[in-house]
């Protein structure tokens, strides 16, 4: 019998620990934690060696504390808008922000759409697989073919994320439409967690997209109905406003997250996207081959909404002194906004019952679901105050025709708004023309500018046979440049091709159509040099039939057989005035909001533009006017306001976002607050020439000023053949008015009208305290000989002032007409400085 046997000294030491597992070091974490501590040490060290301030390691600090608090409400957000998006119910009960709530929530006539979000949710991994298909098929061999340095450019990974996109709720319109449509607004919100990876092998670059939340009201038309399968013509979809949109970048576009940069990539890509889906730009889709695709893509507007904004009474005082011991007033302006079409008011100065006098015309697309949206702000150096605002039905101004009224602002205590808005129709026959040039002045003044009397819409299609540019033998990037007036706009580039094809819609205010004419030049993109160019008079439509021409034109300076194909449709904006009996009574229907105000704040202000006047683009321009407003005697008489019958139900756009803002007392849609520039004087501003004015009356004090009141300039203006460039100096001014007691600090402003984007400025230095200042600087545009016919040289002596500084702005104004045969000998003259530029005396 075997007895158990003691363990022997294996089995102990097999049982007990090693010896050495007790003294084991993670020699690796060790490392990693001896360099996050020199990583952080060292900064301190190398600010200590050089000599430099404690300071800048706490303000290291403080922007990687600011950093990490905005990626941590950004996370904060999507979390909130996902749970919202998973479980609705329960995300209410647990207390979500009024503005968070579904749209049909708040609004009766909008319905909720459960089997069109199950029936999304069903279809998504195929439209998934679409989307991957877009990215790599077309965006990417797109980006590739732009240049050369993105020849490389690939996408790594394209995930759209596995959350469906969400109709919030759904509106149709069964009133005031055409009976062979049908309109609906759908109220999308999209929380995605998608990953989108892109880089460029050459450079070694990778970026991405973690995360994508977009909020928006799309419009869908269906139209025309018609009697065969599949019953509907065409299929139109498009963003009545931008959407809200906000995006986590990763890779190195994470440097984008930087607050200041976060909202500046945002709305460069909104910007983005309102070329090709924020009205008026649209996708359509025909259903069957008989449909008229150019007429659905860009249909004519269905008006023009003339918004005189004349004054205001009893607003708030916002500004205080003495930590608000003291109470001041208000820097009132006005803020406008026809559907993506936005206008800024000056501002006028410590007055809370201000006297505006200015008149804008907006385009308008589609009036059921847009409205006349009007705020009215403090200006402050650092964040505005708000005064009021004001929701007017487009409809209700379509009825009326012509509204003179006073309307109670919003939002706040007190404070009354005084507007009139007039309903231009678009008429597609001359027959009012002269009435209608007779009313706004135009018949007898030469301007190219001020109230408009028609509408030019121009369909840019396509172009053949362009020549070469400047290499031989290779295709170039044209692009169209058009311009009627002071006002210009630009097509899209086509690259490398000398049959581009733009299919792009383009509108233009015009004063008076007997006199203006259409100027069109196709250009080089890559080489800057002239493909072609035509010149068409606007009258010469008035001789077509439906003042329309849809033809090719053979394009001048170009190939034997380069054309270019256009529609043009002249149309008369007329003022249907309605007969009334004398007791009718109309009062402009006042949309309420139905939101807080916070929440309908972040979705107004976060859908602006950066700066109003943001380029060319292939949109409708607004037009502002600046000018007299035709004020009857009687109108400032009228101490009680017209009361306004509310409206429950808003636009559905104020609150399907579930995002939210930070700050909402400013208008975060313009990065210079600048007023809107004014048509009646397109190159200069109307506060600088109002003050200017202003200060002139001043200074004469019952005494009979010169013939030069504003001073002279001195310039030299020639052509420079062998350059091909325009060259100007400014040599001096004399005689200058005094902006304060210590005199001015003059310098002087170029533009090469049309052209008045930023790369097309030019400056002198500042001369300090001098009403006599020697500039003697030379500039140069380039411009061929045969373009200058119909340029202008806008010339601005301004003051300049100090940092933060009141005492800016305009101190006088000449245009110099550069049609002259003299051009390539040159001159150098003296010039009379005027408010405006116009009618400039020359000195010789």
């Amino acid at each position: 019998m075997s007895g158990a046997r003691a363990p022997g000294p294996e089995a102990g030491a097999a049982g007990a620990e090693p010896p050495g597992a007790a003294l084991s070091v993670d020699v690796a974490g060790l490392l990693v934690q001896l360099a996050r501590s020199f990583a952080l040490l060292l900064p301190v060290y190398a600010l200590g060696y050089l000599g430099l301030s404690f300071s800048w390691v706490l303000l290291a600090l403080g922007l990687l504390v600011w950093c990490r608090r905005s990626r941590g409400l950004k996370a904060t957000r999507l979390c909130r808008a996902l749970a919202l998006l998973e479980d609705e119910e329960r995300a209410v009960r647990l207390g979500v922000r009024a503005c968070d709530l579904p749209a049909w929530v708040h609004f009766p006539d909008t319905e909720r759409a459960e089997w069109l979000n199950k029936t999304v949710k069903h279809m998504w991994p195929f439209i998934c697989q679409f989307i991957e298909k877009l990215f790599r098929e077309t965006i990417e061999p797109a980006v590739r073919g732009a240049h050369t340095h993105l020849s490389t450019f690939s996408f790594t990974r394209v995930d759209v994320g596995q959350q469906p996109l969400r109709i919030n709720g759904v509106k149709v319109y069964t009133e005031n439409v055409d009976k062979r449509q049908i309109i609906l607004d759908l109220q999308i919100s999209f929380v995605g967690n998608c990953e989108i990876d892109l880089e460029i092998k050459r450079y070694f670059c990778r970026a991405g997209v973690q995360s994508i939340q977009i909020h928006g009201t799309m419009r869908v038309i269906l139209e025309p109905l018609i009697g065969d399968m599949p019953l509907v013509g065409a299929l139109s979809i498009f963003f009545l406003r931008k959407p809200l949109l906000e995006i986590n970048w990763t890779g190195l576009t994470n440097l984008l997250d930087i607050p200041g940069l976060n909202g500046l990539s945002d709305t460069i890509i909104l910007d983005i996207i309102s070329n090709y889906l924020v009205l008026p730009n649209r996708i359509t889709v025909p259903l069957v081959s008989e449909v008229q695709i150019a007429q659905l893509r860009f249909p004519i507007p269905k008006g023009v909404l003339r918004i005189h904004f004349i004054e205001a009474q009893d607003l708030q005082g916002k500004d205080t002194y003495l930590k608000g011991l003291v109470k001041g007033k208000s820097d009132p302006y006005g803020v406008i906004r026809v559907g993506n079409q936005i206008f800024q008011s000056k501002v006028i100065k410590e007055n809370l019952s201000p006297k505006w006098n200015e008149v804008y015309e907006a385009l308008v697309y589609e009036h059921p679901g847009q409205e006349l949206e009007i705020e009215l702000f403090d200006e402050d150096p650092d964040k505005d105050d708000f005064l009021g605002s004001l929701m007017i039905d487009l409809i209700e101004v379509e009825k009326e025709r012509l509204l003179d009224e006073w309307f109670t602002l919003d939002e706040v205590l007190r404070g009354k708004l005084h507007l009139k808005l007039e309903w231009l129709t678009l008429m597609p026959d001359a027959s009012n023309l002269e009435k209608v040039l007779t009313d706004i002045r135009a018949d007898k003044d030469q301007a190219n500018d001020g109230l408009s009397s028609s509408l030019l819409v121009l369909y840019l299609d396509s172009a053949r046979n362009l020549p070469s540019g400047k290499k031989i033998n290779s295709n170039p990037n044209p692009l169209v440049q058009m311009s009627v007036g002071h006002k210009a706009q630009e097509s899209k580039i086509r690259y490398k091709t000398n049959e581009p094809v733009w299919e792009e819609n383009f509108t233009f205010f015009v004063h008076n159509p007997k006199r203006q004419e259409l100027e069109v030049e196709v250009k080089d993109e890559q080489h800057q040099c002239c493909l072609g160019n035509l010149r068409i008079p606007l009258s010469q439509l008035l001789a077509c039939e439906d003042m329309t021409l849809n033809q090719r034109f053979q394009l001048s300076n170009s190939g034997p057989n380069s054309s270019l194909k256009m529609k043009l449709a002249l149309r008369v904006l007329h003022l249907e005035k309605q007969e009334r009996s004398p007791d009718h009574q109309h009062s402009a229907q006042v949309k309420r909001p139905s939101v807080s105000k916070e929440g309908r704040k972040i979705s107004v202000r976060s859908q602006m533009s950066a700066s109003p006047g943001t380029g060319d683009s292939s949109t409708a321009p607004s037009t502002p006017v600046m000018g007299g407003c035709d004020n009857k005697p009687g109108v400032e008489e009228r101490a009680q306001p017209a009361e306004a019958s509310p409206q429950g139900p808003r636009d559905l756009g104020r609150s399907s976002s579930s995002l939210q803002a930070g700050s909402t007392g400013s208008p975060s849609h313009v990065s210079v607050k600048e007023p809107t520039p004014s048509i009646a004087s397109d190159i200069s501003l109307p506060v600088a020439t109002q003050e200017l004015r202003q200060r002139l009356r001043q200074l004469e004090n019952g005494t009979t000023l010169g013939q030069s009141p504003l001073g002279q300039i001195q310039l030299t203006v020639r052509h420079s053949s062998q350059r091909n460039k325009l060259v100007v100096v400014v040599h001096s001014c004399r005689n200058l008015i005094a902006f304060s007691e210590d005199g001015s600090d003059p310098y002087v402003r170029l533009y090469l009208l049309p052209d008045k984007r930023r790369s097309g400025r030019r400056k002198t230095h500042v001369s300090k305290k001098t009403l006599n200042p020697v500039f003697d600087q030379s500039f140069d545009f380039s411009v061929s000989l045969p373009d200058l016919q119909r340029r202008t040289l806008d010339v601005a002596v301004k003051n300049s002032g100090g940092f933060l500084s009141k005492d800016k702005g305009l101190l006088g104004k000449v245009l110099v007409g550069l049609a002259s045969e003299e051009l390539a000998k040159g001159w150098t003259q003296w010039y009379d400085l005027t408010e405006d530029g116009t009618r400039p005396h020359v000195v010789t």
